[in-house]
């Protein structure tokens, strides 16, 4: 770390003071609280906060001067205002004036740079907010709707291949591991190992992810820590500044972090709900980059790892904590490339049974982590017209060519998926027999275990529950339900299991993970990670 001189020191000093005194914000605001980083400095003062850099010189991060301190400030605002404008105000010098005194923006001579920020409430963090009460689903849907709008909106990177960085960063990691006293050196060597034969199973995937602009210029430390619910949606803030190589990744990598985040603290459904939503958005060419995805998870954990176990190490008196929750994220890397062998469920039956809701619940415990994907015929019409979840299709959209597009876009999807080697819950009304024994084809051409659930209910119960739906993707009516109900929907195959559907979510569900063997995650220890 680069030391700085005399002058610089006492500069320095004259800042630090200045920024902890309340004489220097309008309306003296008190207490000034003064919040740390391993880059950064955060003065905390009334409604408003003032971000200044550290003067550090690290391989990944140097701040070592006042110009790249200016530059860092400054890109800090370029990238950071998209995502949350409301909460990026500005990038400030503060100046010297000619009595000495120090001023933000005033004339003389710039001492420091700082970035200006709106204070938010540290309990509206969702790390906070997660560990409170945990991760509502509604606030997990619009979470991974924002991280899908950075995701597009972001800049793609086509000089950047989709392997060789990855090959770089997990050299780097297995060396940074290797050289930390809080893990064996059997377990670092093994979970590299199978890191290496990860990567070579998909590296040409990547590159090809590459090619399709795939690789952009993301956030690059999307964690809970880092992301707040402001006026009531979930809002990305602090990406990564100081690094390009660090941030220009493949997009799924991106959302791996908070994924992992959300599945290390016990938000298994919520990391789901975000999982699913995302690929709703983005589509295809994710789908089948999930081949990629147990390595991502197992590169983030494995840095979430390393990072803790520094800080614990590097730390005067060694946190036994700490250590405690870097093995666990160690562990947690190696679990995540353990081979899950993928599944397809299918969940029929007439509009208003539940299908939905049992598919939903089903997908979190199903398959390798976060979880199933959950393919419901009700988006994918959605999809297929270009439209919104909640507008509502006109029959022109419901007729057989249409029903037709959309389980032989249902099947697409669930054939790729499960080839990645996700596990696949697909919920649809499989009316006719044609369209289960094409759901059975996909899992048998694959050699994969089937199941399929069909949901009954009384005729009451299905119009009470379509009546009673509010913002859902579905357009069924009591119309619906009436013609439904007239339908000659063949006999099942003995691959489907007869579910009675009447009563409470709850037990529907209980009978489902009886048939299919559903196990609930392991429940996580109570201690969180630090944001």
């Amino acid at each position: 770390m680069a030391r700085a001189s005399g002058r610089e020191a006492s500069d320095r000093g004259q800042v630090l003071a200045f920024l902890s005194s309340p004489e220097s914000y309008p309306g003296r605001p008190e207490p000034i609280v003064r919040e740390e980083t391993h880059g950064a400095l955060v003065f905390l003062a009334g409604d408003e906060a003032w971000k200044i850099k550290r003067e550090v010189a690290f391989p990944y991060m140097d701040f070592s001067t006042l110009e790249k301190r200016r530059a860092a400030c400054a890109r800090e605002m370029e990238i950071n205002r998209p995502l949350a404008p409301e909460i990026y105000l500005g990038c400030v010098p503060i100046t010297r004036r000619r009595d000495g005194r120090l001023a933000f923006g005033g004339p003389g001579e710039i001492v420091e740079w700082a970035v200006h920020m709106r204070r938010f409430d540290q309990s509206s963090v969702l790390a906070n907010i997660a560990d409170a009460k945990g991760i509502a689903l509604d606030l997990a849907k619009s979470l991974a709707d924002a991280v899908f709008e950075s995701h597009e909106a972001a800049a793609r990177c086509d000089t950047v291949t989709g392997a060789a960085p990855m090959r770089r960063l997990l050299a780097a990691v297995s060396q940074g591991l290797g050289k930390l006293e809080a893990f064996a050196a059997s377990k670092v060597e093994s979970l590299s190992a199978l890191a290496r034969s990860q990567l070579g199973r998909v590296g040409a995937l990547l590159d090809e992810r590459a090619r399709l602009g795939r690789v952009r210029r993301c956030h690059g430390d999307l964690h809970l820590g880092n992301i707040v619910l402001w006026r009531g949606r979930p809002v990305l803030f602090d990406a990564i500044e100081f690094d390009e190589a660090i941030a220009t990744i493949d997009t799924l990598y991106d959302l791996a972090f908070l994924l992992m985040d959300l599945d290390f603290r016990g938000q298994r459904k919520a990391a789901n709900v975000v999982f699913n939503r995302y690929l709703w958005c983005a589509g295809e060419v994710d789908i089948e980059g999930l081949k990629a995805l147990p390595l991502f998870l197992a590169l983030r954990a494995a840095i979430r790892a390393m990072v803790t176990a520094e800080r614990a190490e590097q730390a005067a008196s060694r946190s036994a904590a700490d250590l405690k929750l870097a093995r666990r994220y160690l562990s947690a890397a190696a679990t995540y490339l353990v081979p899950v062998e993928p599944r397809l469920v299918a969940v029929g039956g007439l509009s208003g049974t539940g299908k939905s809701t049992l598919a939903a619940a089903l997908a979190p415990a199903l398959g390798r982590a976060p979880g199933a994907v959950h393919l419901r015929s009700d988006l994918e019409r959605k999809s297929l017209f270009g439209v919104g979840e909640l507008v509502r299709l006109g029959p022109a959209c419901y007729t057989q060519e249409a029903s037709d597009k959309v389980y032989a876009s249902l099947g697409a999807k669930a054939r790729m998926a499960a080839a990645a080697g996700q596990a696949v819950i697909v919920d649809a009304v499989f009316a006719k027999p044609e369209e289960r024994s094409a759901a059975e084809k996909i899992a048998s051409d694959l050699g994969l275990p089937f199941q399929g659930l069909w949901l009954t209910a009384a005729p009451e119960a299905l119009l009470e529950r379509v009546r009673g739906r509010r913002n859902d993707a579905s357009d069924a009516t009591a119309e619906v339900i009436a013609a439904q109900l007239g339908w000659d929907t063949g006999s099942l195959s003995s691959a489907w299991h007869v579910l009675r559907a009447g009563g409470s979510a709850e037990e529907t569900l209980r009978r489902a993970s009886e048939v299919v063997g559903r196990r609930d995650p392991p429940a996580r220890p109570r201690r969180r990670p630090k944001a």
